[in-house]
């Protein structure tokens, strides 16, 4: 991933016992987490508006409650990135620049065909969470436990989905699975 470098460039001052690289380091690292976090608040959405079937009302009704827990970390990420002195950038030109994941792939389809999609991005998200984590490291405390707090919720929301895709022995379809549309043939098992 390449960052544009205004980001990080004019930084002129950080929190006090941050020192301005280790700064400019995290701020890289939370931008990335700003930029998936978008993505997943308005992926979210995307797959609410485009539920269907037996389970659309069970499915429907679960993802609000996870866009507001995304969103929140959202607008934590930034302030974040504003506290140590960088300039957060949430537009959607920026996010498509720098991400480096495809659109998420379903349209209007099955709930738990969405679900299975949805563990696969749960997967790919948590995934950048603990790179994220290593890459922080002991560059900044208070930014290790936002990164902490957030892989808890995200944890926890990836439960929620992966709970409608288990089997009662414990099984989960979708565990092959390594891209969207996989999941969802998988989830549909």
């Amino acid at each position: 991933m390449t960052l544009s470098t205004t980001h990080t460039d004019s930084i002129d001052f950080t929190l006090p016992g941050v020192a301005r690289r280790d700064a400019t380091a995290v701020i890289t690292v939370l931008q990335d987490r700003l930029n998936a976090l978008n993505d997943l608040a308005l992926t979210l959405k995307h797959v609410h508006w485009n539920v269907v079937g037996p389970h659309f009302i069970a499915v429907h009704t679960m993802l609000d409650p996870q866009v507001e827990t995304v969103r929140a970390m959202v607008d934590q990420t930034a302030e974040r990135i504003a506290a140590l002195g960088g300039s957060p950038v949430g537009t959607p030109g920026a996010l498509v620049a720098e991400r480096s994941w495809d659109d998420y792939e379903l349209g209007r389809a099955d709930a738990i065909a969405h679900l299975g999609a949805l563990d696969v991005v749960y997967d790919g998200i948590l995934d950048s969470y603990r790179r994220a984590l290593d890459a922080t490291g002991d560059l900044d405390e208070v930014t290790q436990d936002l990164l902490v707090g957030h892989t808890r919720d995200l944890e926890q929301i990836h439960w929620m989905v992966r709970a409608h895709l288990e089997t009662p022995g414990g099984e989960l379809n979708t565990a092959a699975a390594h891209t969207e549309q996989q999941g969802a043939t998988h989830a549909q098992r």
